[in-house]
This record gives structure tokens, C-alpha cells and sequence, in this order.
């Protein structure tokens, strides 16, 4: 595998290049994760290597607006941490890469998507460095639901979320260890 620079994590996100979908990355600050979570969902982080980041809507006018768009709102209080927590379940690292993938494909469907066949090697090796940053002892949450122990993504198409958005669609995947918090998160506007 490629080794992890700044230039190669870069890369790897062009993974996003035809799709709404959002990457950040932040130092992990708080023992409750989901205040390193809030704080990317306002904008209000950088990456702690410097590295790329992907933000879509960073020069538009919604977000001028409100810096929290297109998230419909990020926990702040105990009480949201909890609410938030139950919108999310824990995927286990063997679904992680499908996922990743998933989340780089206009609607979410490889099925429908007419190169994935041709096109499938190098996402998953955009995913595999994506995902080499988020070494074992990395835990991955979601909002998307599934129905095996250890989803296929691309066998099983997402039609069901609990979003975070103002948009009534969006999926994610949020990574966590002891030193970063990460979210790739797409946003369906339609």
C-alpha cells in the first residue's frame, strides 16, 4: 500500500470528486467525542496534520448564513450527546471500506452506478488510504442502516438514515480513536 503523506491522503479523497460529500478531519480534544464532531459540523476545525480537506459548501452563501450548514444542528449539550448516540450505530471495521466507497457514489448505489465494475479498484484503493489513517482501535459509527452483523455495501443499497442534515437524505461515517475524530459525510440536496 502507498504510504500516507499529505499528497496520497489528497488523492485519496478524489474518491469524493463526483459527489455532495463532506471530509474532515480534527484532533480528538474531548473525551466525549461528539464535541469534536460539533465542532466539524460548524466548520470550525482544520485538519490536525494540515492535510485536505473536502467542504462543499464552504464558499456558499448558506454557510455565511450559518456556519452550521448543510448540518441541521450538532450536539452541544449532555442532552444532545445522547440523542445523538442513538443516531448513530457502531459498523464493524469490515464493512468500514464498502461503506467509504458508498459514500463516494452519486446515490449510493452501486448498482446503478454504470462503471462501478471498471472503476471499483482504485475507490477501494482510495478507501484502503483513507482508511489507513484510522489505524485498529478505531471505532466507526454510522447513520445508515443495515440488516447483517457485517454489512456489504455494496450488496446491500442504503435505504434507510437517520439524518443529520437539512436535507431529508444524508449518510456518514464518523471515525474515532484517542487522537482524531473524522467525518465523511454525503448530503442528498434533490
Amino acid at each position: 500500500m502507498t504510504e500516507l503523506t499529505a499528497k496520497a491522503w489528497a488523492d485519496a479523497l478524489e474518491l469524493y470528486q463526483y459527489s455532495y460529500t463532506s471530509v474532515s478531519v480534527v484532533r480528538r480534544e474531548h473525551e466525549e467525542w461528539w464535541l469534536d464532531a460539533a465542532a466539524i459540523m460548524r466548520g470550525q476545525t482544520s485538519d490536525p496534520r494540515g492535510w485536505r480537506s473536502l467542504d462543499p459548501d464552504a464558499d456558499e452563501d448558506e454557510r455565511r448564513d450559518d456556519p452550521l450548514f448543510p448540518f441541521a444542528e450538532a450536539p452541544t449539550t449532555p442532552e444532545d450527546v445522547v440523542r445523538f448516540r442513538q443516531r448513530v450505530t457502531e459498523l464493524p471495521r469490515s464493512s468500514v471500506q464498502s461503506l467509504v466507497v458508498l459514500l463516494g457514489i452519486p446515490g449510493l448505489e452501486v448498482a446503478k452506478a454504470a462503471d462501478f465494475g471498471r472503476d471499483r479498484p482504485e475507490m477501494e484503493r482510495r478507501a484502503g488510504l483513507i482508511l489507513s489513517r484510522f489505524l485498529h482501535g478505531t471505532r466507526f459509527y454510522s447513520n445508515v442502516g443495515w440488516k447483517t452483523d457485517n454489512p456489504d455495501f455494496y450488496e446491500q443499497p442504503v435505504r434507510q438514515t437517520d439524518p443529520f442534515s437539512r436535507y431529508g437524505w444524508d449518510a456518514g461515517l464518523i471515525a474515532v480513536n484517542d487522537a482524531e475524530v473524522a467525518m465523511i459525510w454525503y448530503f442528498d440536496p434533490t
